[in-house]
């Protein structure tokens, strides 16, 4: 449809002048202050294109060399169902996609209401709810099994969400080993290395050190995956009165400057290489020094780092779907609904950590179901109103005629089912929700929940690709 037959819910904050502030601004702070890199070999890439290195890692970057990198990084990525060539997850645009978030400590037990520690079948279980929602795009790992002693946790916790949904997967790891074993692992199912990186589907998750320091691990993972052509956001995560100014304005632009020379490595290893990007900025409480989810001030920011994102024609990455709850109550309602809402307003591309309790210390699967009602609702919402031919429905409104009805019509039983459903929220009378056992929404969203625990059953991964997995985590143990 066209801008003149369909009416869109709109969201704009920045404006082009204003995106290029903060670029400037940016631009100023890898200028005279810089960055210190921890990397022999980005170091070396640095100084092989006429990058100033002082005090043996202070980096100074030139604007043009960092508008260099910017023209080079692609503006789609696409990530795929396992071992296809089927897009998941289109990250261009103002196209949303959602997903989990990584490595919480505790487990939120649907069954029990328990609050505990994570055990690796509380892990395989969030993977399967995940994989049963058709509104999470992506599969993050949620969890740290505290009944397994690994040392290779991270490529456990992959081999377990490629056996378990055919989603695409954005994972962590501790460093390029683990890089190489979760690459290798994902290129098993996907057909071939080369499979992998025509049809991704994996995407690294990875962050340098705010304030303006890159670590050597980080850069090495960094530059890994740019030299396997594989994507990754590298997203700063600068906190407001703690490791970034207190103002929003200075947390993005010091954010952004990360972002920036980030890029600048990574294309330099590979120009074209596929990159998000992503800047999670936060605040303090300072009664509490406790980072927060949910606030205002949290939102506003997912909006600036989305637009700055496309202000560089470049994928995004975004927050929706979390709470500094500790419960799955009605204040973590709340901030599930408000999160989506503004992702989706403002087009962050690849959205995480749906589920988040506590801040991101405690993984909730009634968190997940729940935000995907709001996900189904508010896209909804987003579609807005077709403003057509068929939906002016002239000639219907002349044939029914004053004091007529339209639930007879064709254009009715055409149409009707264009309307939202709900699956959880209740639209009975009260004497029919009381014959129904008067259970309020919790409730509801418990029996879900554990209803798929008990029943969704995921694709299985071929046994070839199960063997080479298991070889690739033995050979790595």
């Amino acid at each position: 449809m066209t801008e003149q037959t369909q009416a869109l819910p709109r969201m704009t904050m920045l404006s082009a002048e204003q995106c290029r502030t903060i670029h400037f601004a940016s631009l100023e702070i890898l200028r005279r202050t810089g960055v210190r890199i921890y990397h022999e070999e980005a170091l070396q890439l640095l100084r092989d294109s006429g990058v100033q290195v002082s005090e043996g890692n202070l980096v100074r970057f030139q604007p043009g060399l960092v508008e260099w990198a910017l023209e080079r990084a692609p503006s789609r990525i696409a990530l795929c169902r396992r071992g296809t060539d089927q897009v998941a997850a289109a990250l261009e645009g103002r196209r949303v996609s959602f997903g989990p978030g990584s490595d919480c400590l505790n487990y939120l037990d649907p069954r029990t209401g328990e609050r505990r520690k994570f055990t690796a079948q509380d892990v395989v279980d969030c993977i399967r709810v995940v994989d049963a929602l058709p509104e999470m795009d992506f599969c993050m790992s949620m969890g740290i099994p505290s009944d397994l002693e690994l040392d290779n946790a991270y490529r456990w916790q992959f081999a377990k969400m490629v056996e378990h949904t055919t989603k695409p997967i954005v994972f962590v790891c501790d460093d390029r080993l683990d890089c190489e074993a979760i690459a290798a692992m994902a290129a098993a199912a996907a057909g071939g290395r080369d499979a992998l990186r025509l049809n991704p589907t994996l995407l690294l998750y990875s962050e340098p050190s705010t304030p303006l320091k890159h670590s050597e691990t980080a850069t090495d993972k960094l530059l890994y995956m740019a030299e396997e052509g594989l994507p990754i956001v590298h997203s700063p995560a600068p906190m407001m009165g703690g490791t970034a100014p207190v103002t929003m304005a200075g947390g993005l632009a010091l954010g952004n400057a990360e972002v920036l020379s980030s890029l600048v490595m990574h294309q330099l290893k590979r120009p074209g290489a596929p990159f998000v990007y992503g800047s999670g900025l936060h605040h303090l409480d300072m009664r509490t020094t406790i980072s927060v989810y949910s606030a205002p001030e949290f939102e506003l920011a997912r909006v600036a780092v989305a637009e700055m994102g496309r202000f560089y024609n470049m994928p995004t990455w975004g927050y929706a779907g979390h709470s500094d709850s500790c419960a799955m109550d009605e204040q973590a309602a709340a901030d599930s609904a408000f999160s989506v809402l503004t992702s989706l307003l403002a087009g962050s591309n690849l959205v995480h950590d749906v589920g988040y309790l506590e801040a991101g210390l405690t993984t909730s699967p009634e968190m997940i179901v729940f935000t995907a009602e709001m996900i189904q609702m508010l896209r909804r919402f987003m579609g807005g109103v077709s403003l057509d031919a068929e939906s002016l429905a002239l000639d219907v409104i002349h044939s029914v005629g004053p004091g007529g009805e339209f639930i007879s019509t064709d254009h009715t039983m055409e149409h009707f089912r264009e309307f939202w459903e709900p699956t959880l929220f209740n639209r009975k009378r009260v004497e029919d929700w009381v014959a129904a056992g008067s259970k309020r929404l919790g409730e509801r969203l418990r029996e879900k929940t554990v209803a798929i625990l008990d029943e969704h059953e995921p694709e299985p991964l071929s046994e070839d690709a199960c063997q080479e997995i298991e070889s690739i985590l033995q050979g790595s143990s």
